[in-house]
């Protein structure tokens, strides 16, 4: 037997979307590959929704060791994978797959994850606060299990189709945190004792309408957070800054997501850093 027949295989692992060219995890996979001297690969693989199911089952034969999952593919997968991670079933979508023994598919969610991890590197203190979530769509759902999980005390939400923030409301009703629901329109009159304001709509990125919302009421000991990256600081971020607010942009969710990935991939534990905000931000789409 040769010793290139005993050498394990190179992990090989992507990121499946439709379309994917916008997509800023090869770029950042292949930053910590390179710094960290690992061999390996991540590639983009464009998936459109109704091959889904066959590409993810493929996935072994084709020498994968896992995936990313990004628009749209992160709720359909739910139903694809053999298990589920209980955050991943939380949040009710999967952004990691990982292959496993036999061949079976594990779900996983590390958005909020990412969420989190993001708001402590910006200098939030995780404590019993109040936090207000603007929007009602998917990102929303990995905050709000964020934010409980945090130690949230209390949760309000504004999203223009109030039935869906009802929704939610319902959903993730627990009894260490107190989940209430804001009109849209009478919102910004509901921001008073507000720790902490987070943006997860698509309202002020590019090509998007911006997002028009006072925030006159809201301390200015308050953070404010979008989840939006492109462009790195948002109207809503250049407004609560001046206003003096502590503002954090919404880059560092999408490269604190991607770390329980590459570990799973790869075995290795990658930090976000300076250099690596820099290395991304090259990228034109930013």
């Amino acid at each position: 037997m040769s010793v290139r027949e005993l050498s394990p295989p190179i992990p090989k692992a992507g990121v499946m979307g439709w379309p994917i060219g916008h997509s800023l995890s090869p770029r950042l996979h292949g930053f910590w590959l390179q710094k960290l001297g690992l061999a390996g690969s991540y590639e983009a693989l464009p998936v459109r929704p109704e091959d889904l199911a066959v590409s993810l089952r493929g996935l072994q034969d084709r020498g994968f060791c896992g995936v990313n999952l990004t628009v749209p593919h992160k709720v359909a997968a739910c139903a694809i994978v053999d298990e589920l991670d209980p955050t991943a079933r939380r949040i009710g979508a999967v952004n990691l797959v990982t292959v496993e023994k036999q061949g079976r598919l594990f779900g996983r969610n590390t958005d909020a994850y990412g969420f989190t991890q993001n708001l402590l590197a910006g200098g939030f203190k995780a404590e019993r606060g109040a936090a207000f979530v603007l929007g009602a769509g998917g990102a929303c759902r990995a905050v709000i299990v964020a934010l409980v999980d945090m130690g949230f005390g209390e949760i309000r939400i504004a999203n223009r189709t109030l039935e869906r923030a009802e929704k939610l409301a319902r959903e993730f009703a627990a009894p260490s945190c107190k989940i209430s629901v804001a009109a849209w329109d009478e919102a910004p009159q509901a921001l008073p004792n507000i720790d902490l304001l987070v943006n997860t709509t698509s309202l002020g990125m590019k090509g998007q309408p911006a997002l028009e919302f006072a925030l006159d009421a809201l301390p200015t000991t308050a953070f404010v957070t979008d989840i939006v990256y492109a462009p790195l600081e948002t109207d809503l971020l250049r407004r609560a800054k001046l206003r003096g607010n502590r503002a954090i942009d919404g880059l560092g969710m999408l490269l604190h997501q991607a770390r329980p990935a590459f570990k799973a991939f790869f075995g290795r534990d990658p930090q976000v850093t300076e250099e690596l905000r820099r290395y991304v931000l090259e990228d034109k789409s930013c």
